[in-house]
């Protein structure tokens, strides 16, 4: 008979590690163990393309509970194991070595794998991606002996590890299919601001470009370009987003496509199965009610937590306001809200002052901030999103007049 947990949580990142807390933290007494394809316990993932690269951050201060928490809180590691295929009638999963663990209620919060290239040499040694310790353990180790990096993504982990990169003086040449960088979560102003940036530090950004295949015979030798051209590289980090990792679910009849389907509750179609964090596609408000995946830390140990709740007996229901964050250089990039669909964009300060906040409207409505290094307008414009305030472009973009005061009046306009 394979060993049976009362909550069995498929997932060491961050939405599985706060699943197992928040059950103890809400009173849940029953057995509680993670299966997790990772040989470590629980780690933040944030750091691998910022401090733990460029080796500023230990691997011992990432992790999200020390050690002994686990057994202290009386959770299962079962680390180094990957779920292949569960079966929800019986209430079992099973690992790709064949091992089977039962459960009573599953948390899905496997995350998802990085995407990588399709094109010819994406096999080649010296071509990495950056989503587990294991990937930067080996990038980290092949660095001595690299001289020019070439980063394809411009979104946020691509900009980390040029960054990261630029920092360890390496050579860096960023490309992005699109005409700019963090095209599919920002305005334009706020890409122009970090395309700049970059160049200011000596990276190389190629926009509207593709990549046709990677050169080399053994190792990467260069990238080729899609109008022909070579960039000779020693060094090829991939940065295109993440895979939902849902195929087990999907194959056992769970509703979903890019990723699995859950209510507010963080449940899936099928019974006692919970999604949570980046795999799970869930109507948002902050995305006019239409169905999203977010890859944050908030968003998945917010779920974790509303899923937890739900399991322990304690009602919540799933209403964040997404929030992000990004470290590049010196700059601390803050985001709440989601930006997508907006229509108009108002500047607060100057970013030749490397200190301003862009903030998006819908209709009239805010429905975002991006701040850079601008900690008091991302900690006050989180009101404004939270009501969709209908805010007067002239008085957002005068530094002089604080988010608050905008906010304190939203609030006495509601009340007459």
């Amino acid at each position: 008979m394979e060993p049976r947990y009362d909550v069995l949580i498929v997932g060491g990142g961050h939405g599985g590690a706060q699943a197992a807390i928040a059950l103890r933290q809400h009173g849940f007494a029953g057995s509680v163990a993670i299966v997790g394809d990772e040989p470590e316990p629980p780690y933040e993932r944030p750091p691998l393309s910022k401090e733990y690269l460029t080796g500023d951050r230990p691997f011992e201060r990432m992790l999200i509970r020390p050690h002994a928490f686990w057994a202290e809180r009386d959770v299962t590691l079962l680390l180094g194991r990957r779920v292949a295929a569960v079966d929800p009638e019986a209430h079992v999963v099973t690992t790709a070595a064949g091992e089977s663990f039962g459960y009573g209620k599953l948390i899905w919060a496997a995350g998802g794998a990085a995407r990588r290239l399709a094109c010819e040499g994406h096999h080649l040694s010296g071509v990495h991606t950056v989503r587990t310790r294991a990937d930067v353990d080996q990038l980290a180790a092949e660095l001595p002996g690299v001289g020019r990096v070439a980063v394809v993504g411009g979104g946020y982990i691509g900009l980390e590890a040029a960054s990261a990169l630029a920092k360890l003086g390496k050579q860096v040449v960023l490309i992005e299919t699109l005409s700019r960088v963090l095209a599919r979560v920002a305005g334009v102003a706020l890409s122009r601001f970090f395309e700049a940036e970059h160049r200011a530090h000596g990276v190389e950004i190629r926009l509207n470009t593709t990549v046709e295949s990677i050169a080399g015979a053994e190792r990467v030798e260069g990238v080729r370009l899609g109008g022909g051209e070579t960039l000779a590289c020693d060094m090829v980090i991939v940065g295109i987003g993440i895979v939902p990792a849902v195929a087990p679910l999907l194959a056992a009849g769970a509703r979903g496509g890019n990723g699995v389907a859950v209510d507010a509750h963080g449940r899936t179609s099928l019974p006692d199965i919970f999604a949570v964090g980046d795999c799970a596609l869930h109507a948002n408000r902050f995305a006019d009610g239409l169905p999203v995946r977010l890859e944050s830390v908030q968003n998945a140990n917010d779920q974790a937590t509303v899923a937890a709740k739900t399991i322990a007996g304690v009602e919540a229901v799933y209403d964040a306001v997404p929030w992000f964050w990004s470290n590049q250089y010196d700059l601390k990039l803050q985001t709440v809200g989601l930006s997508a669909g907006h229509d108009a964009e108002v500047l607060r300060g100057d970013p030749a002052a490397r200190a301003f906040s862009i903030v998006y409207l819908k209709a009239g409505r805010v429905v975002a901030l991006d701040c850079v290094n601008a900690v008091r307008d991302y900690v006050q414009g989180r009101a404004l999103v939270l009501a969709g305030a209908a805010a007067d472009p002239a008085r957002l973009a005068d530094p002089a007049v604080t988010l608050k005061e905008i906010a304190a009046g939203q609030t006495a306009i509601q009340l007459i």
